[in-house]
Parts: structure tokens; C-alpha cells; sequence
């Protein structure tokens, strides 16, 4: 699980670098003139058996003309951990009865990078990454022992979500679901409310991918009602379940949900982000708020509250993938 400089590369880059080199009527040894690459490392490339830097994708683009198609598919991270901490985790893997209080904050960490990573990547290349450290974390939390492994078993609960989160907002809709069916059974194993909240809230937004009213009901409603969730995901959750029944023409029960939602909102604002789901802010849920609007036909009122929205999203989460369902509603919004 090390990490000094590494480059997150989106799956999709081989074959992305190979249908731009054919469009441009070049030959694998006539980009290797242009690019001053070597022919080979190029067809490695282009099979997916060697990986970019960020600095080579960068010039495939500009070389390709590529308008930063390829450069984007390509983010080098810093370093999470140091050569230290990687031993220090190599050793907990190996020796699972030794785990300690470091090696879970270590964990943690890594997590949290991730996160954060994927307001900025596309998530199959944070799949690419996550999923392996996902497997050794689950595989870790089984067989550790001690004072610590109850905390680890929260680190691997939250792991458990943020990949099905990645699988649903990469559309392997199918996928997603069985991960955070698992995820809500280890939720409820670590006693967690907000998380278990979370993975019904994450179901729900797989349910809108697909189209499907009754399922964003469902599951948004199986969210609000949960028990310990915090009023911030209870405001969110109650938007979202109110969209569904816009959808679905049930115009008293969506007009009840925002009125309680309205009424959580005074609780919400007092209330700090969970680190679990630390975007979650009053001003985040008006682009839920935005969907529910414009499914009821008021225009003006989904405009507003799209706007207030993506305008109130931290820098580094504006040009999020997952924005852009917002930033289509709004379109359609002022269209």
C-alpha cells in the first residue's frame, strides 16, 4: 500500500491513446518520432502494460492534439504515507494479532486521500487504486485481534461504501449494489448510524442513474428514517425522497418531505460535516433540493437552488464527475 509519487491512471487511457493516434493516421513508429518515445513503450501503452506519468500523458496530448483528453486521464498523487509508514503496514498485514493504534490512523489516511481524490479523478481510475487497498483492508479487519481491531472494523465498514459509491458513479450499477449490500451489513456490525444512513443515500443515487422512481423512494426514505443519522444527511435524504416522488407524481408526499426538510434545516446548520461524508452542507443540499424542484415543474425555484448549489461547492470539488448530473438539471432548468 505505498505511495511516494503515484500515478492514478483512468482504465480507459489505452485504449483512449490508441484511437487518437489512429485518427491522427499515425503509426505507432511515427508517433514514437513525434513524441521521442520509443516505439515499444508506446504499444506497452497503448496495451495497458505499462503506465503513464502524468508528465508523459501531458505531452501524448499536446503532441496528439488531444485538447487535454489524455492529459486528465492521467493525476499524479503525493505521497500519503512515508517508506516508515509503509513498513509499519506491511508488518500489521503480515502479523494481523499486532495491529496498533498508528497503523489504523495510517489506514485512515490513506482512506481519506482517496476520498479526496475522487472529487478530482474519474472514478474507474480511483477504482484502479482503491479496490486492491480495499481487499487488503477487508482482509486485514477479519483477522486482527487486539484493542484496535473494533476501529479498524470502521475503517473498513467506510471503505467498504466509499467503493461502491465509486462503482456507482462509474455505472457498474450491478456492482454497486452488491458492495454496499455488504457495506450496510458491516455498518451495522461497527453499530453505525450515519454510515448505514450513507449506504442507503448512496443505493438511492444508483436507483436515479437507472431511472427508477420507486427505488429512489425507497431508499432515500430507508435513509432518512434510519436511526442515529445526522440531521445533515436526514435534510438531504429527505430531498432526494421528495424527487422521487415528484417523479412519480406524488405531489402532497414530496411537498411534506421538503417541509420537513425545512424544518431540519435550523439543526443541520449547527451541526459540523460527519468526516464520513464531510461535502454534506445545507448549501450542498439545494442541489437535491434543485432535482425535487424541477420535478414538480417549478423552473425558477430549481434554478435557484441549482445555482446556490454548485456556486457553494468548495474549490476543489466544483469540476467533481458527480456534479455534472447537477449541472445538467440546471441546464434543462433555464432552457
Amino acid at each position: 500500500m505505498s505511495a511516494r509519487v503515484r500515478a492514478v491512471v483512468d482504465p480507459r487511457f489505452p485504449a483512449e491513446l490508441a484511437r487518437l493516434r489512429r485518427k491522427r493516421g499515425l503509426s505507432l513508429r511515427g508517433l514514437a518520432r513525434d513524441v521521442f518515445y520509443g516505439k515499444s513503450y508506446l504499444h506497452d501503452l497503448e496495451t495497458g502494460r505499462a503506465q503513464p506519468t502524468g508528465d508523459v500523458a501531458r505531452h501524448l496530448d499536446d503532441v496528439l492534439r488531444a485538447g487535454g483528453t489524455l492529459a486528465a486521464m492521467v493525476v499524479d498523487t503525493p505521497a500519503v504515507t512515508t517508506r516508515d509508514d509503509d513498513q509499519r503496514l506491511a508488518y500489521v498485514v503480515s502479523h494481523p494479532t499486532r495491529l496498533d493504534a498508528p497503523a489504523v490512523r495510517l489506514l485512515a489516511d490513506v482512506l481519506a486521500h482517496q476520498r479526496r481524490l475522487d472529487d478530482a479523478v474519474a472514478a474507474p481510475a480511483v477504482l484502479s487504486w482503491a479496490v486492491p487497498q480495499w481487499r487488503t483492508v477487508r482482509d486485514l479487519a477479519v483477522r486482527a485481534r487486539g484493542p484496535h481491531a473494533p476501529e479498524l472494523h470502521a475503517v473498513a465498514a467506510e471503505w467498504t461504501q466509499f467503493v461502491g459509491w465509486l462503482h456507482a458513479e462509474a455505472r457498474n450499477d450491478a456492482e454497486a449494489v452488491r458492495v454496499l449490500v455488504e457495506a450496510g451489513e458491516q455498518a451495522d456490525a461497527v453499530d453505525s448510524g450515519p454510515l448505514a444512513a450513507q449506504v442507503e443515500n448512496f443505493r438511492g443515487y444508483v436507483e436515479r442513474q437507472r431511472g427508477n422512481p420507486r427505488g429512489i423512494v425507497r431508499h432515500f426514505l430507508a435513509a432518512y428514517h434510519t436511526p442515529g443519522a445526522s440531521a445533515l444527511q436526514r435534510v438531504g435524504d429527505a430531498v432526494q425522497a421528495a424527487h422521487g416522488y415528484a417523479l412519480l407524481g406524488d405531489r402532497a408526499a414530496a411537498g411534506r418531505l421538503l417541509d420537513e426538510a425545512s424544518d431540519l434545516t435550523t439543526a443541520a446548520e449547527s451541526e459540523p460535516p460527519l468526516p464520513l461524508a464531510y461535502w454534506l452542507t445545507p448549501t450542498f443540499s439545494r442541489m437535491g433540493l434543485g432535482l425535487a424542484y424541477l420535478a414538480l415543474g417549478d423552473k425558477a425555484a430549481a434554478a435557484d437552488n441549482l445555482r446556490a448549489g454548485l456556486t457553494g461547492l468548495p474549490a476543489d470539488q466544483c469540476d467533481a464527475e458527480w456534479t455534472q448530473e447537477y449541472r445538467r438539471a440546471l441546464v434543462v432548468a433555464i432552457g
